[in-house]
C-alpha cells in the first residue's frame, strides 16, 4: 500500500513525535535512527576513500558490507529499544489519564448520591438513592477487574479452569441478563442458534466474560433503534459464536488497533465516555489463551461484527 505525501511527511516529522511522546527530540527513536544511518554513510565513504588507497577493491567491498551490517545491527538494537521506552512512556501517560478520567467520575457521582441520600427522609426515596450507589459500585468494580486481569495477563499469571461447558447456555444466560440493559437504550436483541450444538472445551467464567464484553458494546454503540443479533453455529472442529450490530461502526484507519489495550476509537467517544479501552484487549487474550481466534467486521456508519471461535471438546 503507497504512502501519501503527508502519511511520508509524519513519519519524518521528528520534531511533532517526540512532542507526541513527551520526550526529547535526543530521546526519539526514529530521529536517533535517522542521525545513526548518517553516520553509518558517513563511515561507509570514508571507508571507501581510506580503502581504496591501501588495500584491493574486492577486499574494500567485503570489508565496507562488513561495517555496514554490524553498525545497522548496533543501530537497529539501539533504537528498538529507546522506542520500547518511548511506548511505556506514552503508556503510562495514557494510563494514570485513562483512570483517572473513569474513576473520578463514579467516585463523584456516589459522594454526590450519599449527601442526598443523608438529607432525605422519605424511605423509598432513600432506596432509590441506594440503587445508584450500587451502580456506581459496580463501575468502578469493572474498572478495577479489567486491571486486574490486564495485569495478569501481561504477567502470565492468569490461570484457566478448562473443562466441557455449553457455549449456548452460557450465552442465553447472558442475554437475559442484558435485556433490561438493552430495552433502556431501545436496542432489541435476537438470536439464531443451531438446534443441536456440541459443549466446547474453556473456561466458563472467563468465556462469559467475553460473550459479556461484546454483548454490551454492541448495544452501547448501536444507534436509535437498534437491533443486535447473536449467532451460534458449528463450523468444522470449531463453535462459531457471532454478535452483529447496526452501530456507529470502527473508523478504516483504526482498525489496526482495536485489540490493543486503552484504545478507544474517536467515533465510539462521541457517544459513549465510559470504559478504559481494555474489554476487547483481554477478550482476545482469553480466546487466544483458549486455542480459539476472535476476529471483527466493521464499516463505520453501519456496525460492526464481532466473532469468535472455540474448539469442540474432545470426546
Amino acid at each position: 500500500m503507497s504512502l501519501s505525501f503527508k502519511e511520508i511527511f509524519e513519519q519524518f516529522n521528528f520534531v511533532s513525535q517526540a512532542k507526541k511522546y513527551n520526550i526529547s527530540l535526543w530521546q526519539h527513536p526514529p530521529f536517533l535512527f535517522f542521525i545513526i544511518g548518517l553516520i553509518i554513510i558517513g563511515t561507509i565513504i570514508l571507508s571507501y576513500i581510506i580503502g581504496t588507497r591501501y588495500f584491493p577493491q574486492e577486499y574494500v567491498a567485503l570489508g565496507i558490507l562488513l561495517i555496514t551490517a554490524i553498525l545497522f545491527s548496533i543501530n537497529y538494537i539501539i533504537t528498538n529499544s529507546f522506542e520500547r521506552l518511548a511506548e511505556v512512556n506514552l503508556m503510562k501517560s495514557e494510563f494514570i489519564d485513562i483512570i483517572s478520567h473513569q474513576l473520578r467520575t463514579p467516585l463523584a457521582n456516589l459522594k454526590w448520591t450519599i449527601d442526598l441520600a443523608l438529607k432525605e427522609h422519605d424511605g423509598d426515596k432513600k432506596e432509590d438513592f441506594f440503587k445508584i450507589v450500587q451502580e456506581q459500585n459496580e463501575k468502578m468494580l469493572k474498572l478495577v477487574n479489567d486491571m486486574v486481569y490486564t495485569s495478569r495477563i501481561e504477567q502470565g499469571k492468569w490461570t484457566f479452569k478448562k473443562e466441557e461447558i455449553d457455549l449456548k447456555m452460557i450465552v442465553e444466560k447472558i442475554i437475559q441478563e442484558f435485556l433490561a440493559f438493552a430495552q433502556s437504550n431501545n436496542v432489541k436483541i435476537k438470536v439464531d442458534f443451531e438446534e443441536t450444538l456440541p459443549k466446547v472445551f474453556a473456561d466458563s467464567q472467563k468465556i462469559s466474560h467475553v460473550v459479556s464484553n461484546l454483548l454490551s458494546n454492541a448495544i452501547r454503540y448501536s444507534k436509535g433503534r437498534g437491533e443486535v443479533i447473536v449467532k451460534l453455529s458449528k463450523t468444522d472442529n470449531r463453535i462459531h459464536c457471532e454478535i452483529k450490530d447496526n452501530g456507529v461502526g470502527i473508523p478504516k484507519q483504526e482498525k489496526i488497533y482495536i485489540f490493543s489495550k486503552f484504545f478507544r476509537g474517536k467515533n465510539i467517544l462521541k457517544y459513549r465516555t465510559e470504559g478504559m479501552g481494555l474489554g476487547l484487549f483481554i477478550s482476545k487474550s482469553i480466546i487466544d489463551a483458549s486455542g480459539g481466534k476472535i476476529a471483527f467486521q466493521s464499516e463505520e456508519g453501519k456496525g460492526s461484527t464481532f466473532w469468535f471461535e472455540l474448539p469442540i471438546a474432545p470426546e
